[in-house]
């Protein structure tokens, strides 16, 4: 017999139900948030989340003043729509589908010949919403990948804390968050050099920051990828979810999902990065082509951690294969890795 939720679980599920009671009863109607996600040739993972969201009643000037002056605080203002359902369609092929507690939807379905490249992939849900989903398919002949962490690797945030993490996440608008200098540039550099090569952001992040980090990419050049987040909620067994089971689930996924690609890891040396990749790497080296670790400032690691610098594991990983490479940003990571990938090596 399956285990009960615990009371943290409970507690969350029954007040979607009365939210979601209410709130169609105040005229909110179903929508997709559609995220971004990858395939191969057999099958294509499609993300995405089913909320209730308020009827378009802003003018156009209200609009865009969301769209321009949005402080962090509102992209976590969504009700997850509880027992959600929704098809996936390609082509004359229709996939229903059902989203989980959190009205949220990480599916693989069968690739019914979508070649390699984008493509949009139609949502649709039974309350009448619907979405595009991009999705990138990737070549059964591509062999390199980049994996990129997000918080403090192409954006600085000044995580994981809890103060500084809530002032950049709730009150700074969108327009105050700063690029880390040479990450956009070393990402199309190296896209650039392995055509069709994908990039996937894996990050500890709420998928309610989808909308912002979106925007911010697009702003800075960040050249566009699946985006792998984590929902902040309780879960069936535990109050809290581990960032690190995420980042190391994520992983495992990929190596998994994608078996011919040796991905290049992006991280920074502010949270778990340096130990999980060089875990991953020695668990599974013929994933890992190289790894590469933005180094935080002095005053980074000490808003950080307390402490000016980096505190090595005693216990971490030492693979035998997979360089790492380590700089301050994009332009230092990048003068290191020109010959470590240089295409045919």
């Amino acid at each position: 017999m399956a285990a009960r939720p615990i009371i943290a679980a409970r507690v969350e599920d029954r007040l979607n139900r009365v939210a979601n009671r209410l709130l169609d009863s105040r005229g909110w109607q179903e929508s997709i948030l559609a995220f971004t996600g990858y395939g191969n040739s057999e099958q294509l993972r499609i993300l995405a989340r089913i909320v209730m969201r308020p009827s378009e009643d802003l003018g156009i000037v209200q609009a865009a003043q969301a769209l321009l002056y949005r402080r962090g605080w509102r992209n976590f203002m969504n009700a997850a729509k509880v027992d959600a359902r929704l098809w996936v369609v390609i082509d004359d092929t229709r996939i229903p589908v059902q989203a989980d507690r959190g009205g949220y939807i990480d599916v693989r379905v069968r690739n019914p010949g979508l070649q390699p490249g984008w493509h949009n992939v139609r949502l649709e849900g039974d309350g009448g919403s619907s979405a595009l989903a991009p999705v990138q398919v990737i070549g059964d002949d591509t062999t390199f990948g980049i994996v990129s962490d997000i918080d403090d690797t192409i954006i600085t945030t000044l995580l994981p804390r809890p103060m500084l993490a809530a002032w950049n996440s709730f009150v700074l608008t969108e327009q105050a968050r700063q690029a880390v200098p040479g990450m956009a540039r070393l990402y199309q550099q190296l896209l650039t050099a392995h055509p069709g090569a994908p990039i996937v952001f894996v990050s500890t992040g709420s998928w309610n920051t989808y909308p912002m980090i979106q925007r911010f990419m697009t702003r800075h050049g960040i050249p566009r990828g699946a985006i792998l987040f984590t929902d902040w909620g309780p879960t069936q067994t535990s109050w809290f979810r581990s960032g690190v089971d995420h980042k190391r689930r994520c992983l495992r996924e990929l190596a998994r999902d994608l078996p011919h690609i040796s991905w290049l890891l992006v991280g920074d040396d502010g949270q778990h990065d340096p130990d999980l990749y060089a875990e991953f790497a020695s668990l599974q080296p013929g994933h890992v082509r190289a790894r590469a670790i933005r180094q935080l400032t002095p005053g980074e690691h000490t808003l950080a951690h307390g402490l000016p610098m980096e505190v090595a594991s005693d216990a971490r990983w030492q693979p035998d294969t997979a360089p790492e490479v380590r700089a301050p940003d994009g332009d230092g990571l990048a003068a290191q890795m020109n010959d470590l990938l240089a295409p045919g090596r």
